[in-house]
């Protein structure tokens, strides 16, 4: 579909509202140009969904300010190492006192593709700006200043999240064939988590496309071990970048009593188990999101883009999760998990993440939630777009 003009595209929509009903309004992802052009030709009304969390937006915005401060792109590849990134800025508002690592990373342009990511994504936000709807998996008690910032930007933003709690309460259950996987849920990890005690696993996942080094896997296995909790683990079979995972035999025997290593697994199933006491994370917005609306604490270990606004957010605004460095050792990994599952840091976070959770469920429950009230918004904005 991404290839093809917009006159084929609306030929599909055509012929799909003679077989069932016509298309009165067009849902798209952010960054799908054709978006907006495609539906003013079909004469529909468009919402623009933001698939991250809102402070990555606010941080994408900002990328033209960075580069006229000269705060970037990075002068050399050193400054990755040489505590260039730890300088912090100020004038991000809403995400005050925000260090330039955890500022999406394809502003840095160390590499062509990062140059491209940053046109794009200017191009894009410069694009959407003329949008009359922008929707947010979010809800207004978590990010509510931050919504408050991009509308200053943006015209009827609303935060219609966390999109899996709406679903569940609202969306007949009937419809859940239709879901879609991206990898094969493996349902025994959850028979073996109703054999361990509550709040006593951490649950480790880094996401679908997060990948590692074979020192890394090793660091996190053998800190794994020497914290002496119960895990279960999600290991992709591409989770080592170019080799296939090959876990130490003695990691293995090791904690044969201990842990669970499964390939994939229902995420929110997992979070919602009450053994789980903690989420090890690549800091993605979907599992941020999910492990907050559970209320279980996080471990982050952000990769690229969006993932180090999230966990600087997770630890600094929330105070959710603890970080651990990207250099990961695994006495760090160790001493990170027993403070999670057991520490004090660990049971403050958690009271943080229930206080979280109970908001997440009253924004997504009908009829008086935020988020069910914003999306009844956006139906009847929408409606009134047809009419007039």
């Amino acid at each position: 579909m991404f290839s093809k003009s917009l006159g084929q595209i609306e030929s599909v929509f055509a012929k799909a509202s003679t077989v069932y009903s016509p298309v009165t309004c067009l849902v798209a992802d952010f960054f799908i140009g054709y978006a907006l052009p495609l539906a003013e030709e079909l004469g529909v009304p468009a919402a623009l969904l933001w698939t991250s969390g809102t402070g990555s937006l606010i941080c994408f915005d900002q990328f033209d300010n960075l580069i006229e401060k000269g705060l970037m792109p990075l002068k050399d590849p050193s400054d990755l190492v040489n505590g260039y990134l730890d300088i912090v800025i100020d004038f991000i508002l809403s995400i005050p006192r925000i260090p330039l690592n955890y500022i999406p990373t394809y502003v840095r342009m160390l590499y062509p593709d990062d140059e491209y990511m940053v046109e794009f994504s200017k191009k894009a936000i410069e694009r959407e700006k003329k949008a009359t709807t922008i929707i947010f998996n979010t809800f207004d008690e978590l990010e509510y200043d931050i919504l408050e910032t991009i509308s200053l930007k943006y015209t009827n933003c609303l935060g219609i999240g966390p999109l899996h709690m709406l679903e569940n309460n609202n969306v007949d259950k009937s419809l859940e064939s239709i879901k879609t996987k991206l990898w094969k849920e493996e349902p025994k990890c959850l028979e073996w988590l109703d054999s361990k005690e509550p709040l006593s696993v951490i649950y480790v996942n880094f996401g679908s496309i997060t990948v590692m080094n074979p020192q890394q896997l090793a660091e996190f296995c053998w800190g794994l071990a020497k914290s002496n909790q119960s895990f279960l683990w999600v290991i992709r079979p591409d989770l080592v970048g170019g080799d296939s995972v090959a876990l130490p035999p003695e990691f293995l025997a090791e904690t044969s009593n201990k842990g669970m290593l499964v390939s994939w697994c229902a995420q929110e199933k997992v979070l919602s188990h009450p053994s789980v006491g903690g989420f090890l994370t690549h800091c993605g917005w979907n599992s941020t999101l999910e492990s907050i609306s559970y209320g279980v604490p996080m471990i982050c270990w952000p990769f690229f883009s969006d993932q180090l606004t999230n966990c600087w957010l997770s630890c600094n605004k929330w105070k959710v999760a603890l970080e651990i460095d990207n250099n990961v050792k695994r006495d760090e990994v160790s001493k990170l998990v027993i403070e999670l599952l057991n520490g004090e840091k660990g049971k403050e976070m958690r009271k943080n993440a229930t206080d979280l959770k109970n908001k997440a469920e009253a924004a997504s429950t009908f009829p008086s939630g935020s988020s069910v009230i914003n999306l009844e918004k956006l139906i009847c904005y929408k409606a009134l777009q047809n009419k007039s």
